[in-house]
């Protein structure tokens, strides 16, 4: 590999000044004002300077994406964590982690945070974004980048969801890249092939990461949030895995009374995910004993996103005028599984005044 890349470098040779200075004297005679191309005057120049000739045609372009630095912005204690490295499948890893101020003006900032934690780390996102920072939120639900925007501007932000079944083991973090389809990002309008499209595809290529882009993004993110809302939170309440919707058809009513209403909301925004329910396919396999984030949460005793789910349905459904009562029963039912983890309903204690019920 050093000797191909030493005879690559070997072939790049210096400009050639009198091609760039016949170029500079061929754009003075053109019937055009001094000056008025602007830097495209600057590239035909330099590009003479290149290929030796005054005249040259651009029939076929490239995207060329060089990657200088990658890290993690993080502070505090999680940058701690980090810096002592993280295992995934087995291997461990010990990224480079900056401070927000050291990330500035970043090509490209991805956002993969709990909903619980954006509202405090929108000061870093906006100290990263610099004039070209391509925003990339990789968090559940379907408003976060709303929320991003209004502090960094909508024009940063690149839409985007990632699909992975994982689980924590002893070693760190594991899952199956075989069967995982990674991460799917688009423009929410044309031209959907455009350049920044582009540039993330070139930075994925070749990375092991999943991906691909789609002109249906924000039907794809409500396919995403379907999923979470009808599969993730009715067995958080019942503390089995997936299996149950297969085994159990208590558990099937609940995932489709959730799933009716969430099609509803969705239909009346003018979202159609008949769009992407044909291209879909029968999506990441995963064990019966799988638990998704929300009972992996309340597993390891922290608060759940339980907001940006039936919580982000009950507040659309009120301002649409559409009953929502399967959310609203899952949400007050996972939010009293968050106060039993924070010791609410421990009464243990000797001295407890007595409850009485009629």
């Amino acid at each position: 590999m050093q000797k191909e890349l030493d005879a690559l470098v070997r072939e790049v040779l210096p400009l050639d000044r009198s091609a760039m200075t016949a170029a500079e004297a061929y754009q003075a005679r053109l019937a055009k004002p001094p000056g008025s191309l602007g830097r495209l005057e600057e590239i035909s120049i330099q590009l003479a300077g290149i290929t030796g000739r005054v005249h040259n045609a651009l029939n076929k372009k490239q995207l060329l994406v060089f990657a200088a630095d990658n890290g993690v912005v993080a502070e505090g204690e999680r940058a701690r964590r980090l810096q002592n490295g993280i295992g995934i499948n087995g291997k461990a890893y010990h990224p480079e982690v900056w401070t927000p101020e050291e990330a500035h003006g970043a090509d490209l900032l991805i956002v993969a945070l709990k909903y619980g934690a954006l509202p405090g780390a929108l000061d870093s996102i906006r100290q990263v974004v610099g004039e070209h920072t391509i925003v990339m939120s990789l968090m559940n639900g379907v408003d976060s980048e709303e929320i991003i925007a209004a502090e960094v501007g909508a024009d940063h932000l690149l839409y985007s969801l990632i699909k992975v079944a994982s689980h924590k083991e002893a070693d760190g973090f594991r899952f199956d890249p075989d069967t995982t389809l990674g991460i799917i990002y688009g423009e929410l309008a044309a031209p959907f092939e455009s350049e920044r499209v582009q540039a993330v595809a070139a930075l994925f290529e070749g990375t092991g990461v999943r991906f691909r882009a789609t002109e249906h993004i924000r039907e794809e993110m409500w396919s995403k949030f379907r999923l979470n809302v009808c599969n993730n939170l009715p067995q958080a309440i019942l503390g089995a895995g997936v299996g149950c919707y297969r085994d159990s058809v208590h558990m099937k009513a609940i995932s489709d009374g959730l799933r009716k209403e969430l099609m509803a909301i969705a239909a009346a925004k003018g979202i159609d995910l008949s769009i992407v329910d044909k291209n879909s396919g029968r999506g990441s396999a995963v064990p019966p004993d799988a638990r998704y984030s929300t009972l992996q949460d309340i597993d390891a005793g922290r608060h759940t996103e339980i907001d940006m789910f039936s919580g982000a349905l009950m507040r659309m459904g009120k301002e649409l005028g559409i009953p929502t009562p399967y959310n609203e029963y899952t949400y007050h039912m996972i939010k009293a599984l968050e106060e039993k983890n924070d010791g609410l309903f421990d009464y243990s204690g000797k001295d407890q005044e007595p409850t009485w019920a009629k």
